[in-house]
């Protein structure tokens, strides 16, 4: 399976204007199938206990080289700072995961049918892999490595249709703002 690539197209402290633009590109999109991926370093116990309350069957793993996983049936808390992840979630619960992420950096992608044709750039509709947006919150990168007191929404595309990612911000008010790059997972 290939990987999809992304690109920056807004830098915002403000949430609902991250989440309006998020609006925006998934009327445009082929939504029939739509569900949202969740990850986040958590490193309190507060944000752990929020997220556990939202997403009891979360995946975790304690970072670096030390042990402790929900694969091992460990306590969470234990083994803080930890990565959380959930896959295939309604997308109703991003409000309520925003909130109760906290401070920490995560990241929402919301995953969907594809891309609508883009003409003036020569592309047919785009078909679901690489039909993605992410908005990673109080980081910069895809991977929440590198903190940040804002937030950054991604559009995902395929390779060979990297076109598609500036005709997508434009779409909505928006230019490209970064390099497109390979996306994990």
């Amino acid at each position: 399976m290939s990987n999809s690539y992304a690109q920056p197209i807004l830098r915002t402290t403000d949430l609902a204007e991250a989440m309006r633009i998020i609006e925006q590109l998934l009327r445009i999109a082929d939504t029939t199938e739509l569900e949202v991926d969740f990850e986040s370093r958590v490193s309190s116990v507060p944000t752990l206990t929020a997220l556990m309350e939202l997403l009891g069957d979360a995946d975790w793993w304690a970072e670096g080289d030390r042990g402790g996983s929900s694969g091992e049936g460990d306590e969470p808390s234990k083994h803080l700072p930890i990565r959380l992840q959930s896959w295939a979630r309604p997308p109703d619960i991003v409000e309520p995961l925003l909130k109760a992420t906290g401070k920490a950096p995560a990241a929402v992608r919301w995953d969907f049918s594809g891309w609508p044709e883009a003409p003036d750039v020569g592309l047919g509709v785009g078909g679901s892999r690489g039909a993605f947006v992410t908005l990673v919150v109080n980081a910069r990168d895809l991977d929440l490595d590198e903190p940040a007191t804002d937030h950054t929404l991604f559009v995902h595309v395929k390779q060979v249709e990297a076109a598609r990612a500036p005709w997508l911000a434009a779409q909505v008010g928006l230019r490209v703002i970064g390099d497109l790059v390979m996306a994990p997972h």
